[in-house]
């Protein structure tokens, strides 16, 4: 059983495999090719790259390490509500605020159009929002929760007690944010900053209708546009060189981060209380707090309202009813396949690690499942293909081609190596609160391994089992880069209709799909901050 469960999660790296796999077949043709990139279009695909990482980066530290510290270590008018609606926009999927923001601040749009009528002024008023500045503020403000939830947990555990420490030693105000939070948030703005720019590099949607050349449009562009197979390998292993590095940036702040609390540090928090704010100081924490669940997630959602509205009230909305259901619904079968699956493996994988004490093969094959959220969705869908039409060639008999991209099974595949390590995650936190002990009383008193899961294991992870489920599900309704290549005829997804009406400049038709998947993301999100406002 347990090498069955090896090798299943050792399958789930064949799309990374076949990446790196690509550089063992270079030869004179594909070496030229190489060359060819590096001259020409490589230079710019990495420049883009690291400048959208850059801003992004720099903005989503600044912007979400002072939420965190405005709502962990003060207290101001509404700080409860700010708590949790500062997590709202991880709900917004990037491409669908690109959408909204596009429309409202075009130089058509009506923002611009009622400003130029008010002042007589001629031209645009503003640059153009699909630019690379346009989308690094985009993906601030849809991004920056990532460092503000892993930086408030931080301050939480330990920030608010050790500033009133410092306090009753003579510490200043700034003095003590400088000396003692920040020290302490380092770690956690650190991995949340890894976390976001995991997302930005694994971004096509805002990438592509923004017009952007960076390295997952460049991926894009070489396989279906210059249908050149290896040239898309080559930028997918560069970009998965980019994402390894932040990887390993994530995990070695996430194990310092663990030294950040204790149950004593806790208790402590817990007496301490924030410093309360008056006045200036209680009105620019107000501000601060309210901006990015403006700009993150109520102008968007007004916007797709208002597209919505046009479109009824003044066009025939060209989306048919039939055709949304059917989108709906194949969007629902592929999250709800997906996450059963994906949960099913993460119970058996953690439970196997659990039973066996860890073996070093099973100890590998959960880190290769863990690793799967940190790969674009571009390179595995480029990592699939790429062995597919290797096998196709060698052994067209086999008929894999039909089975993986004339059917939902190369989809469900893709999915389940980017998102099994979601619900590995959620599965293993909810072990880690079963002490052994349990386990041990329950076999010396005669229970079998079966009925040890069955009836004492499953009814305690049911919780997390179904977080787990919710965010793979939530996860493979925005997932919209691996869907657009591997989707068989006629399965389209809202992420999929949605980018597509978008791209056609059908932006009221759009905002329909786009309102749907915004709708379906505020489940786990307003869960999560359910959770925070219970610990």
């Amino acid at each position: 059983m347990l090498r069955l469960i090896t090798l299943v999660c050792f399958a789930l790296a064949v799309p990374v495999l076949g990446i790196l796999g690509s550089w063992l077949v270079l030869d004179a043709q594909s070496w030229a090719m190489l060359q060819h990139q590096f001259a020409t279009v490589l230079p710019g695909y990495a420049w883009a790259s690291l400048l959208l990482c850059a801003g992004v980066g720099l903005g989503v530290v600044l912007l979400g390490g002072a939420t965190a510290a405005a709502v962990s270590l003060f207290d101001f008018p509404g700080r409860r509500v700010f708590e949790w609606a500062l997590l709202l926009p991880m709900a917004m999927p990037a491409y669908v605020a690109a959408y909204a923001y596009t429309d409202a601040l075009q130089y058509s749009g009506m923002l611009q159009m009622t400003l130029r009528a008010w002042t007589g002024a001629q031209g645009a008023l503003w640059p153009d929002v699909r630019s690379l500045p346009g989308a690094i503020a985009l993906f601030i403000v849809c991004l920056y929760p990532y460092v503000y939830l892993l930086t408030r947990t931080a301050l939480n555990e330990r920030a608010v007690g050790l500033m009133e420490t410092a306090r009753l030693l003579g510490a200043g105000t700034l003095r003590r944010v400088r000396e003692v939070a920040l020290p302490l948030a380092r770690p956690a703005l650190a991995a949340g900053l890894a976390l976001a720019l995991m997302e930005t590099l694994a971004d096509y949607g805002v990438g592509a209708y923004f017009g952007l050349t960076t390295l997952t449009t460049g991926i894009y562009k070489a396989w279906l546009v210059m249908n050149d197979r290896m040239a898309a390998a080559q930028l997918a292993s560069v970009l998965l060189l980019l994402v390894a590095g932040l990887l390993w940036l994530e995990r070695r702040s996430q194990a310092r981060l663990r030294f950040a609390g204790s149950r004593s540090g806790a208790l402590h928090a817990a007496e301490a209380r924030p410093m309360r704010l008056r006045g200036w100081a209680a009105a620019a924490a107000l501000l601060l707090c309210s901006l990015p669940i403006l700009l993150g997630f109520v102008l968007p959602v007004v916007a797709l309202l208002k597209l919505m509205w046009l479109e009824a009230r003044y066009g025939e909305f060209g989306l048919p009813l039939e055709r949304f259901v059917q989108w709906g619904l194949t969007s629902l079968k592929l999250a709800g396949i997906s996450s059963v699956l994906a949960v099913a493996m993460a119970l058996v994988l953690a439970y196997a690690q659990r039973m066996s004490a860890g073996g070093v093969w099973l100890k590998g094959a959960t880190r290769i499942v863990s690793l799967g959220y940190a790969v674009p969705g571009a390179v595995i869908a480029v990592g699939i293909l790429l062995p597919l039409g290797w096998l196709q060639e060698h052994a067209p008999q086999l008929g894999l081609t039909s089975i993986i991209t004339g059917t939902i099974t190369g989809l469900v595949y893709a999915y389940l190596v980017r998102f099994s390590g979601v619900a590995l995650q959620s599965v293993e936190a909810g072990y880690s609160r079963i002490s052994r002990n349990v386990d041990e009383t329950a076999r010396l008193l005669g229970a079998s391994r079966r009925r040890l899961f069955m009836e004492l294991h499953a009814p305690l992870l049911a919780r997390s089992a179904l977080a787990a489920a919710l965010l793979v599900f939530v996860d493979v309704m925005k997932e919209l880069p691996a869907t657009l290549v591997l989707r068989p005829f006629n399965s389209d997804t809202l992420a999929v209709v949605a980018y597509q009406l978008a791209r056609d400049e059908r932006l009221g038709e759009a905002a329909l799909p786009s309102l749907a998947i915004v709708i379906v993301g505020l489940v786990p999100v307003l869960m999560l901050s359910r959770a925070l406002r219970r610990g």
